[in-house]
């Protein structure tokens, strides 16, 4: 018997933005539906963010044994057991999954329904037994990961995010079609946890990012062993032998084929858009997901969309911020509009690479020439000399009036340093700002200073600055 429900929110898809949205709507009392067909915690917990970035540090570890004698440290040669990698991985979802599991939530005052959600009409959501009628819905189904059209692709038994982490034994040789922060991240772990790697890249790798900062990246990852194809289409993948495949491709001048054992499938992600009843519930979409105004409402004005499935920046913290701009609107009738100029992203290789704000290409679009570009090497701070880190810099974008309008950091830590750069770019602070406050000695967060001062040392040579200064001597 079908139980019709009306409750203030309902919201589809228990990733990280819907639990927001249910959680804070649940702590102001507001009666809210959650409807999950999966796993609670959606793609980040069990499939994305938490089991790479375990699996990084899993490699970091095997990383850190090799350079040991470097610091006049011998640990023997490196060891990996991959199953214990696994065990590991796995030990780290389990860890974090209370924290978004259906009794944690229910006991929030959430209704869970775990079943497949689909509207009806306009103002009607059915899952399961359940018929729900909200006053508003949120789509929060975010995204999966998109598998290309290659001839004899479906003939092999190829890897994506979401299967990659069951792995129980290492892959001999790993081939990774594409090069994104995914592809990336998970060749150099494989790399540094014993796998031979390929990487084959359609176009630029790491392509989304500043140039000058990812070739740094992209240096120390095929130093380490990592072949590295760009600008090369995947033209076909058939079997090999027993347990092998063989990758075809070609550029612009040159084809050749890759021979591995396994197949990772990095190149992007699709919204999860199919099986909901967009069209009968009014709501456009295409095949970036569904269509939302800078509100995040659809075209059903009953209806927002969240996070991936909303066609945004594909990270877990822009679907936590669209959450709070949604609550905002929802349950404060307080207008809030997305802002990606202060959204930063990270990409966890070694040297991490972490942005924030305009690239130096998007501010002379935007700004012409009236902009300044600051540099600071990691070579240059006392902090990276003694941890042996001396890879990368800091490239700093302001505007005519010393407004911080864009960073970007590659080195150690940087996925760590860009939160204050977040916080600048947030609050329209200029150079002065940062010019005024002081970092703890020794610390590799010092190159942001360092670089806003560079800014005003071309003051110091001035003439007429110059003769203040003696002028001013006069005085004792």
């Amino acid at each position: 018997m079908t139980r019709r429900l009306t409750p203030d929110i309902c919201v589809i898809g228990a990733g990280s933005g819907g639990l927001t949205v249910a959680a804070a709507a649940a702590a102001f009392g507001v009666d809210v539906v959650l409807i999950e067909k999966g796993r609670m915690g959606g793609d980040c917990l069990n499939y994305g963010c938490v089991p790479s970035k375990a699996m990084i540090a899993a490699g970091k570890h095997a990383r850190a044994i090799a350079e040991a004698p470097d610091f006049g440290v011998s640990a023997g040669a490196v060891k990996v057991d991959f199953r214990k990698v696994h065990d590991h991985v796995h030990s780290v979802i389990a860890a974090i999954a209370p924290n978004d599991s259906v009794e944690r939530f229910r006991a929030l005052g959430v209704t869970v329904i775990e079943a497949e959600g689909r509207f009806t009409d306009r103002r009607t959501v059915v899952a399961g037994d359940f018929e729900i009628a909200a006053r508003r819905f949120v789509i929060a189904t975010g995204s999966s990961a998109f598998v290309p059209p290659i001839p004899g692709l479906d003939s092999v038994d190829y890897l994506t995010n979401e299967t990659l982490f069951e792995r129980t034994s290492a892959p001999r040789h790993l081939i990774v079609i594409g090069g994104g922060p995914i592809g990336m991240e998970m060749a150099q772990a494989h790399r540094r946890l014993g796998a031979e790697v390929t990487v084959i890249e359609g176009e630029r790798a790491l392509g989304k990012d500043d140039p000058e900062l990812t070739a740094i990246v992209l240096d120390q990852i095929r130093a380490e062993g990592v072949t590295l194809i760009e600008g090369a289409k995947v033209t076909g993948v058939e079997k090999q032998g027993a347990s092998g495949v063989r990758v075809c491709w070609e550029s612009e001048n040159d084809k050749g084929q890759v021979d591995g054992s396994d197949i990772l499938v990095a190149t992007g992600r699709s919204a999860n858009v199919e099986g909901l009843g967009l069209d009968k519930a009014g709501i456009k979409y295409d095949r970036r997901g569904v269509t939302v105004g800078a509100n995040l409402r659809s075209s059903n004005s009953r209806v927002y969309a969240i996070g991936d499935v909303a066609g945004s920046l594909q990270f877990t913290h822009v679907a936590g911020y669209h959450a709070g701009l949604v609550v905002q609107q929802i349950l404060f009738r307080l207008p809030a509009k997305e802002n990606r100029d202060i959204i930063p992203w990270a990409t966890f290789t070694s040297p991490e690479l972490a942005h924030v704000g305009l690239a130096e290409a998007d501010a002379r679009k935007r700004h012409g020439d009236r902009i300044s570009i600051l540099r600071w090497p990691y070579a240059e701070n006392d902090r990276a000399q003694a941890e042996r880190q001396t890879t990368g810099l800091i490239k700093m974008v302001v505007d005519r009036k010393a407004r911080i309008i864009g960073v970007t950091i590659v080195g150690a830590g940087a996925s760590e340093m860009i939160n204050m750069w977040a916080l600048a770019i947030t609050n329209g602070l200029k150079l002065g700002d940062v010019r005024g406050y002081v970092p703890p000695y020794p610390t590799m967060s010092e190159i942001g200073k360092r670089a806003a001062i560079s800014y005003y040392g071309p003051v110091t040579r001035k003439p007429l600055v110059r003769t203040l200064v003696r002028w001013l001597r006069i005085f004792g």
